[in-house]
C-alpha cells in the first residue's frame, strides 16, 4: 500500500466527477455573486489540521460557500472587463491535462505536449500572416507574453546600439497601450517614448511626429502596437507602424491579447493584415478563443533569436540542449520568462481540433455582430447614448445624467439580481458604461434588459 496521498480513491473521484458533470451541464451557466455574496468569517476555520478533513465535506464547502462568491466567467451574462468563455471540450481537456500530471517544460520531458501546442501556435501564426518558421510558447497570460517579448526586443536593441547605456534604449508606445506594457518596461529598466494618438489610435503619422520632435530618436529600438485595446477595442495602425518598424530595423511587438482573436472574424480580419510585420505577437486563447485560464500564445517571427536571449542556463539543464535532434531545440521554457510550466496550450488545441476552425470563426463573429446590434439598440433609446462607435466586441455608452455613484450602484444591482455582470469604466475622464461581448450565446434580449435597467 502506497502513501495515502497517492492512492486512488474511487469514492472521491466519483464525487468530484459528479460535481464536474453537474457544473458542465448547467445551461445557462449562472452568474453567481462574486464579492457581493459574503463568506462567513469562520467558514474556513480549522480546515488545515494534522489529520486532514473529509474530502466530501470540503467539496460541499466549496460548492455551497466558496463557489457562489466567484462570478462565473463562462456565463453569457459576464460582460465586464474582458470575459472568458471556455468551451466545454476545453474545460474537459483541462481536466485531462491535470489528471495526466503533464509537465510542459521541455521536449525531453514532454514532446507529446510540444508537438500539439506547436500545431496550435503554427496555425495562429499562419492565420496572423506571420512567416513560416514563426513560433514560441504558451505562457500564463498577456502580461507575461508582453514582458518576455519586450525583453527580447530590448536586448536586441541594445546589441544594435552599443553607444547607448543599457537603460537608454526605449520603446515607442501609446497612452492607450495595456497597463502591462508600462509595467514590463518598468521591470526591464527602460523608459517609453509615449506617443500621442489620433482619437486613441496609434498611427504611423503620430509615431513619425513624436520621433521628429524627440531629442534622441535613435534610442528608440522598438514599437508596441495594440490589436484591439482592452477598454474600447481600437485597433492601432498595424500596417503603418509595422512597415515603419521594418524600414528602420525596429522591434515590432503587437499586443493582441484580447483583440487578436478577431483574425478569426470574417468582417474584422482584414484590419489585422499588418500583423505580417510583427517580430512578436501575443493573443490570449483564454479570452476570445474560448480556452480556460491561463493561456497566452506568444509567437516570434524569429524564435531562435528569442531562445538565445531567454533560455535559462544551468548545469542540470544542459541535457535539454545537448541532443543532435533538432526538436531538442524546441523547449517551451526557452521562449519566455518561465521554466516549469503546465501544458497550458493543450485545452485550446483540443478544442480547436475537435470543433474545427469554422466553429471558431462563427463564435468570434457572433461577438462582433452582437456589439453592432447593441450599438443600434442604444441609438434607439432616449436615456442612453453611444460614447463612440462599437469596435470589435466592445461598446462604450453613457446613461445621460448619471454620476459615478449611480453607475456603481447599477452595476452591483445587476449582479445582485443575477441579470449580468457589467462594470463601468473611464473614458476621457468620464465614467461611462461598457459592454464587452465574447460569449456567442449572449442575446439581444439580455442587452435590452441591461439598457432598460438604467431608466431608474
Amino acid at each position: 500500500m502506497g502513501h495515502k496521498m497517492f492512492t486512488y480513491d474511487a469514492q472521491l473521484s466519483d464525487v468530484v466527477f459528479e460535481y464536474c458533470r453537474e457544473r458542465l451541464s448547467m445551461d445557462p451557466v449562472p452568474l453567481d455573486w462574486g464579492s457581493l455574496r459574503a463568506i462567513p468569517t469562520n467558514a474556513l476555520d480549522g480546515l488545515i489540521r494534522p489529520e486532514g478533513c473529509d474530502p466530501d465535506q470540503v467539496l460541499e464547502l466549496f460548492k455551497d460557500v466558496l463557489a457562489p462568491s466567484v462570478v462565473s466567467i463562462d456565463s453569457p451574462g459576464f460582460l465586464a472587463f474582458i470575459p472568458n468563455a471556455p468551451t466545454k471540450s476545453s474545460l474537459l481537456f483541462d481536466m485531462v491535462v491535470a489528471c495526466s500530471g503533464l509537465n510542459g517544460t521541455s521536449w525531453l520531458e514532454a514532446s507529446g505536449v510540444v508537438v500539439a501546442e506547436n500545431q496550435a501556435l503554427e496555425y495562429l501564426a499562419r492565420r496572423a500572416g506571420m512567416p513560416e518558421g514563426s513560433g514560441g510558447a504558451f505562457v500564463s497570460g498577456g502580461s507575461m507574453g508582453n514582458l518576455s517579448s519586450l525583453t527580447v526586443g530590448r536586448d536586441l536593441g541594445r546589441a544594435k546600439h552599443p553607444e547607448l547605456a543599457g537603460h537608454e534604449v526605449r520603446f515607442a508606445i501609446s497612452a492607450d497601450s495595456h497597463s502591462s506594457i508600462g509595467t514590463a518596461l518598468h521591470v526591464l529598466g527602460i523608459q517609453p517614448l509615449l506617443v500621442s494618438t489620433d482619437d486613441h489610435r496609434f498611427t504611423r503619422a503620430s509615431l513619425e511626429a513624436a520621433l521628429a520632435n524627440d531629442a534622441n530618436p535613435s534610442s528608440v529600438v522598438g514599437v508596441v502596437a495594440t490589436a484591439g485595446t482592452t477598454n474600447a477595442g481600437i485597433i492601432d495602425d498595424l500596417e503603418g507602424l509595422g512597415s515603419y518598424a521594418r524600414e528602420h530595423d525596429l522591434w515590432f511587438h503587437v499586443d493582441g491579447a484580447y483583440g487578436g482573436a478577431a483574425i478569426f472574424s470574417q468582417s474584422e480580419a482584414g484590419k489585422f493584415s499588418g500583423l505580417r510585420h510583427a517580430d512578436s505577437f501575443i493573443v490570449d486563447p483564454h479570452k476570445w478563443l474560448f480556452a480556460p485560464l491561463d493561456s497566452c500564445a506568444l509567437i516570434y517571427r524569429n524564435p531562435t533569436a528569442a531562445r538565445k536571449i531567454l533560455a535559462q542556463q544551468a548545469s542540470y539543464l544542459d541535457i535539454l540542449h545537448s541532443n543532435d535532434d533538432a526538436h531538442y531545440e524546441w523547449n517551451p521554457s526557452d521562449f519566455a520568462i518561465h521554466l516549469s510550466r503546465r501544458a497550458r496550450g493543450l485545452p485550446f488545441w483540443f478544442s480547436l481540433v475537435t470543433y474545427g476552425t469554422e466553429a471558431y470563426e462563427s463564435a468570434v463573429q457572433a461577438a462582433v455582430d452582437i456589439a453592432k446590434r447593441a450599438e443600434v439598440i442604444i441609438a434607439g433609446l432616449d436615456h442612453v447614448e453611444l460614447v463612440r462607435p462599437a469596435s470589435l466586441s466592445v461598446v462604450l455608452y453613457r446613461r445621460i445624467g448619471w454620476s459615478d455613484a449611480q453607475y456603481t450602484e447599477w452595476s452591483h444591482r445587476l449582479l445582485r439580481d443575477q441579470v449580468a455582470f457589467v462594470t463601468p469604466t473611464k473614458w476621457e475622464g468620464e465614467t461611462v458604461a461598457r459592454l464587452a461581448f465574447l460569449h456567442p450565446d449572449t442575446t439581444d434580449d439580455l442587452v435590452r434588459e441591461i439598457l432598460e435597467s438604467m431608466r431608474d
